[in-house]
């Protein structure tokens, strides 16, 4: 086992993308998918359970000194409507100095406040007031209880004291008629706040580590459930590797036998003579097809043999150019290269050649009569680019994402009828993924398509092909696209 890159952590490997093909970005999206929502459901459940504890603890450590603050604002409304207000306007057990705490003070203590305020608003001075802390004996909670008749809010007094929770109570004038003042009591809450805060940081921090290990544990349990499809992925593409293999040889001798037979065409019917060359060409293109079929699934396993070795990709595009020339002759296309020389690159030189043949091949026959092909190379940013554009019908927007799928085709009657199969662009991007590189396309409807082979410089990428070329031991088929 690799312990520096295990197989279940994401950024275990650089350009594990690129190793692994094509499966390795769907299993990759899969795996983050899985992960994600293994994370949102566990959130979601953190997040229901906190709240619901971080309601019920408010209301079991709140809600009674709440309630009792209320309950002894209804006392001392009584107490002054009785005919004490020298009472009414004091806490009923002794006083205490609320900057000062008393010595039996444990942190848990209430200690009560009460204030009285005239029927304008204006505070009432008792023995009592100058011990007061000013934040609670601001009147607008009392000016609103004279319109309303009853208001609650809580304020910070800072000091020892902390929050205190008020409840400003209207005093009733006996005939009825509006109020004559207004009794206000509170109660710190500081020690019950503290509580909820601790309760609050404990769960964001445990309900954070839950978290990063639900991530870490859902990376190894998407990993394992996504193992079947792995297997199931490897085994398909084994399967079509070799059903393309099998399929050549009969492909080639039905091939051979109708050609010997055509060459007695003298002998044979006419009749029989267009059957034999319907069979000659769709024999062809079933071998080409399954020819790129079986390039495909040994791009995909990385049982194809690469080649390391320096290359000019000006040269290479010369070269292609030349083959493909006879082609765009016929078709009355003309070819333009615009080279530059710098542009070096490691690779095997037969892949790169078939994905230069591609893009050339799909830029001639899907070109415009007497239309034009230009290639063009360059280096950017540590990059080699070859650049493939024409003069063709262009490619609608839609279309784009999708060039690249397999066995996808724009115009499917227009491209059976230039003898495409949809494997030559796949062909084309696998080839570049494993040379660490990309292909992109551009194209605007009526007007063209640019496509673009994006390739590492020589220099930059001499580090890479050392360590993650994979060695194998079988060819590529010649194929024709």
């Amino acid at each position: 086992m690799n312990w520096r890159s295990p197989s279940w952590w994401p950024f275990g490997r650089r350009g594990s993308r690129v190793s692994k093909g094509p499966e390795a970005a769907l299993f990759q999206g899969l795996r983050i998918r899985l992960t994600l929502w293994y994370c949102l459901v566990l959130c979601a459940a953190l997040v229901i359970f906190s709240v619901i504890l971080y309601l019920g603890a408010r209301y079991f450590l709140i809600t009674p000194i709440e309630d009792m603050t209320s309950e002894h604002a209804h006392d001392h409304v009584y107490t002054l409507l009785a005919g004490a207000p020298g009472r009414a306007c004091s806490t009923f057990g002794s006083p205490v100095r609320f900057g000062s705490p008393s010595p039996d003070h444990q942190g848990g203590a209430v200690f009560e406040m009460v204030a009285c305020y005239d029927q304008n608003g204006m505070l009432v001075v008792t023995s009592e007031t100058p011990l007061l802390p000013p934040a609670f004996l601001s009147n607008s909670l009392a000016k609103k209880a004279l319109q309303t008749g009853w208001e609650a809010d809580t304020v910070n007094t800072g000091g020892q004291i902390g929050r205190v929770y008020r409840v400003a109570q209207a005093v009733q004038n006996p005939n009825g008629k509006g109020y004559i003042g207004v009794v206000m009591v509170g109660n710190s809450i500081q020690v019950q706040q503290n509580a909820l805060n601790l309760i609050l940081i404990l769960l964001l921090s445990i309900g954070g580590l839950t978290l990063l290990g639900a991530g870490l544990g859902g990376l190894f349990l998407a990993n394992r459930a996504l193992e079947p499809a792995r297997l199931a992925w490897r085994n398909q593409q084994r399967f079509i590797g070799d059903a393309a293999h099998e399929l050549r040889t009969p492909l080639t001798l039905l091939r051979a036998d109708s050609e010997v037979l055509l060459r007695s065409r003298e002998n044979l019917a006419p009749e029989d003579a267009e059957l034999l060359e319907d069979i000659v060409t769709e024999t062809e293109r079933m071998s080409t097809l399954a020819a790129n079929m079986l390039t495909l699934a040994r791009l995909d396993n990385h049982t194809t043999h690469r080649e390391h070795e320096v290359i000019n990709l000006t040269d290479l595009a010369l070269g292609d150019v030349r083959r493909v020339q006879a082609l765009a002759d016929q078709l009355g296309i003309s070819l333009q290269v615009e080279s530059h020389d710098g542009a070096l690159i490691i690779g095997d030189q037969v892949l790169l050649e078939q994905a230069v043949l591609i893009l050339l091949d799909n830029a001639i026959k899907y070109n415009r009569p007497n239309g034009r092909v230009t290639i063009s190379t360059e280096v950017k940013d540590k990059y080699a680019i070859l650049n493939v554009s024409d003069t063709g019908i262009g490619i609608a927007a839609e279309h784009l994402p999708h060039l690249g799928e397999r066995f996808y085709r724009v115009d499917k009657a227009r491209s059976r009828e230039a003898g495409g199969s949809g494997l030559g662009l796949s062909i084309a991007k696998g080839i570049a993924e494993a040379h660490g590189g990309t292909l992109t396309l551009s194209s605007v409807p009526d007007q063209g398509t640019t496509v673009s082979l994006k390739l590492p410089l020589a220099q930059s990428t001499k580090t890479h092909h050392d360590a993650g070329m994979e060695e194998g031991v079988i060819s590529l088929p010649e194929t024709r696209f």
